[in-house]
């Protein structure tokens, strides 16, 4: 369990995982974005042809009843075969209604689709003059007829009309107004079913997308992944094949030294001071290099137990107590009698070592240093503090995001002078994480540095 753990955890963190996944959401909001522009445009497009085209069709249906209203009225009389011709008209033409009312608003005749709805609609067109081409929308509500033996279905009954109106003159002098309409509902409904189709055709789309984009995208990732890889196998190979050849060379300065060192001018003893001093800088940075080399490889392969931490830390005080007390450094350390953590206790001391060891580097002569070891039992999980901080030249506030990459050093030239290869942070930041905790940093320039790690005291599937 506590392997598919940190499986899960370094698939997280899998900086091709997060490119893929980014590439592909970013795909996908792609799509997504011309997929909602392409649906809306069509619905916006067949929405405004459709009611374009009912418009024409009802002025056309109004002029030409219109015009067979005003021809009757030349001899003052509608006759019956006159009034039948505009029923005819009405019912080839599917109009709902048409109604001539006079000019005192009174209704001279008329027709309608469904009688019950005639005193809806007169409410609608009361006291309407209509302009030029001017067309009202109105809604008007018809329960059904009852059925003998059945009841209907439920129904709101409700209809959508598209209504205008024409002025009827007889000569110069103006007759009344004749009033028409068509039923929109129906195609109304076919728009809402459209819009419904083209938006799950859209989301099926979208997840067909998706699953391309991520498709494509891991397909994309293949030759970067393989040129990252053996790149790595290449950094872990090189650093492997290096600390052989280091090895021998730094044992033989040591002969060196011991057998010719008093023969040695003061030249050759400073050349020989200088080359031993490079070695042990080469073979600390083929270490980190490897080290990091493994961390990439894999989830990390960490020795963990439950011990106490604490001999180990008092152990490492001890180890580097020599090194401060060169630079008149006062060491402190404040922890209790015993602190259980669930951990690989030779990491957890490498990453003190780090700690330590660049708050030696970064601190002046006479500072001090603090390390503070305590137990959060607040905390969710409870877990293990430990803050190295001590008072030397501090790091300023735009760095502190970056101290941690490979290879960073906010002070480039005081780093090479003292021996750093920017490798050390990113290790004990790989360390951390490793044991799924976290490192923070606070720091002002020239009032020192505090570091601050917390990791589980118990193992994740405890």
């Amino acid at each position: 369990m506590t392997d598919w753990f940190s499986r899960c955890r370094f698939w997280k963190k899998d900086l091709f995982v997060h490119t893929q996944n980014r590439m592909t959401v970013q795909y996908s909001i792609l799509l997504m974005v011309f997929l909602t522009l392409f649906i809306g445009i069509v619905y916006v497009l067949v929405d405004i042809g459709i009611a374009y085209e009912q418009k024409r069709q009802l002025q056309m249906i109004t002029e030409q009843e219109v015009k067979l209203i005003e021809e009757a009225l030349r001899d003052d009389v509608l006759s019956q075969e006159e009034y039948d011709n505009l029923n005819r008209m009405r019912e080839s033409r599917n109009q709902f209604f048409y109604y001539v009312v006079d000019a005192n608003g009174q209704l001279l005749f008329g027709d309608e689709f469904i009688p019950r709805a005639k005193s809806q609609i007169l409410e609608l067109v009361r006291g309407w003059i209509p302009a030029a081409n001017e067309v009202r929308h109105g809604t008007v509500t018809v329960p059904p007829p009852p059925r003998r033996g059945k009841p209907m279905p439920p129904t709101d009954g409700r209809l959508e009309l598209m209504m205008t109106g024409r002025p009827i003159f007889q000569g110069v002098q103006m007759k009344g107004i004749l009033y028409t309409g068509i039923d929109i509902s129906f195609i109304n409904h076919l728009l809402k079913r459209l819009l419904t189709v083209l938006t799950v055709l859209g989301i099926l789309f979208l997840g067909i997308a998706l699953l391309l984009s991520h498709f494509m995208s891991k397909r994309a990732m293949i030759p970067i992944r393989r040129s990252f890889q053996r790149q790595r196998e290449f950094v872990a190979d090189a650093s492997h094949e290096l600390r052989t050849p280091l090895s021998i060379l730094q044992s033989s300065l040591d002969v060196l030294e011991m057998e010719e060192g008093e023969q040695l001018s003061a030249v050759g003893r400073t050349v020989l001071d200088n080359m031993k001093d490079e070695v042990r800088r080469m073979t600390k940075l083929v270490s980190d290099l490897l080290t990091l080399a493994r961390s990439d490889s894999g989830p990390p392969d960490l020795q963990c137990e439950y011990a106490d931490v604490v001999p180990a830390v008092q152990q490492m005080i001890r180890s580097t107590q020599t090194v401060a007390a060169s630079k008149k450094i006062t060491l402190r350390l404040d922890a209790p009698a015993t602190v259980m953590v669930y951990g690989d206790h030779e990491r957890i001391k490498q990453l003190l070592y780090i700690l330590l060891d660049n708050a030696i580097k970064y601190t002046p002569s006479g500072g001090d240093i603090t390390v503070t070891l305590s137990v959060d039992n607040t905390a969710n999980p409870p877990s293990m503090c430990l803050t190295v901080r001590d008072t030397g030249i501090g790091i300023p506030p735009e760095e502190q995001d970056r101290i941690f990459d490979r290879f960073y050093r906010v002070d480039k030239n005081r780093s090479k002078q003292m021996g750093g290869t920017g490798l050390g942070l990113a290790i004990a930041k790989w360390i951390v994480e490793a044991h799924h905790g976290t490192i923070t940093v606070t720091s002002s320039p020239g009032l020192g540095s505090s570091f601050t790690v917390k990791l589980p005291l118990h193992s994740p599937k405890a």
